[in-house]
């Protein structure tokens, strides 16, 4: 996949939502957990900026990914602080 991926004439980042899709993919119970929110976080702060795409990607992974309630609450707390510094 390319670094960017377009989904209904929106442009995402296409890392993110490859990583999104093996979080849910494989032996778990296709939801995003703690540990994948924790390791997305990572990869969202890679660049140090918080971008227009990013944004919109993670909008994307939240409204279209099933989430544990534990990772949901715990990435958007933590999404919220890290752009907050941005």
């Amino acid at each position: 996949m390319g670094y960017y991926k377009t989904i209904d004439g929106k442009k995402y980042d296409g890392g993110l939502l490859e990583f999104a899709d093996a979080a849910v993919a494989g032996a778990g119970d296709g939801r995003i957990s703690l540990k994948d929110a924790k390791e997305l976080l990572a990869k969202v702060k890679d660049g140090n900026t918080y971008t227009d795409i990013e944004k919109d990607t993670m909008a994307y992974v939240r409204d279209h990914y099933k989430w544990t309630p534990e990772a949901d609450e715990w990435f958007r707390t933590e999404i919220r602080k890290w752009a907050a510094s941005k």
